[in-house]
């Protein structure tokens, strides 16, 4: 999951970098509020972490752009006071949600998760397709109870498919999603991640392949057609 934070004190920014590295999570910084609205604007974030008191512009200031901007990115306000009223306003321009400094690491990436989820229209922590299950807080994917060990760049992408499962992704949004457009390699490199993915997720299902490919635009995750699973269900009792 890619999270940019958007916080001018570099001790601050730092600790919080740590934190969700830490969580396996892609972090993006800036301590600039007009550099986090075109940041959000160019490229495509999961959440992005918004600090009120910036140096050039307010948080809220902020918020409110991107929003009239038409980004749609969850926001997580993160602020060192409890005032009901600056609350108040950071919903009203659209805020997700309110954290207030200090907070503890496992209570900010809870939140991340939750609200990404949320926001891909998931209210559980695990994703389910066919046999294959990603669960999104742990990191871990198995079939049938069992673990299908993936790299870091394969997990990457079965989570994208599985938050954006029946959209179809092109060979760029895979690029942006695991290289923040830093040190991109060529596209054909998504095909060869697919490739080990398609043929992992192939052995621990036992033959099932649930990412399809979409000629000339990219890759979809799909759940299996009702009939598939009868068919299924009827040859096991076979």
């Amino acid at each position: 999951m890619r999270i940019l934070l958007v916080e001018d004190d570099p001790t601050t920014s730092k600790s919080i970098e740590l934190m969700l590295t830490h969580a396996n999570l892609n972090v993006y910084t800036t301590d600039l509020g007009e550099e986090g609205i075109d940041l959000a604007k160019l490229y495509d974030y999961d959440l992005i972490l918004l600090d009120l008191g910036l140096p050039d512009m307010n948080g809220h200031e902020v918020l409110r752009q991107l929003r009239l901007a038409r980004v749609e990115t969850p926001i997580l306000i993160l602020s060192g006071t409890d005032d009901t009223d600056s609350k108040i306003k950071g919903f009203g321009f659209g805020a997700d949600d309110y954290l207030t400094k200090p907070f503890h690491r496992d209570e900010l990436v809870a939140r991340i998760h939750a609200i990404i989820r949320r926001s891909k229209g998931h209210a559980q922590s695990v994703i389910r397709t066919g046999e294959v299950n990603v669960n999104l807080d742990a990191k871990t994917v198995d079939v049938g109870g069992k673990t299908v060990h993936l790299t870091g760049k394969e997990y990457q992408m079965l989570e994208l498919l599985s938050l954006r499962k029946g959209t179809t992704l092109t060979k760029e949004m895979f690029l942006n999603h695991l290289y923040g457009g830093m040190d991109e390699p060529e596209l054909k490199i998504i095909d060869v991640f697919i490739c080990k993915l398609r043929k992992k997720l192939s052995t621990a299902t036992g033959g099932d392949n649930y990412i399809e490919t979409v000629w000339g635009r990219g890759y979809v995750l799909r759940d299996p057609e009702p009939e598939a699973l009868d068919e299924t269900r009827i040859a096991i009792g076979a």
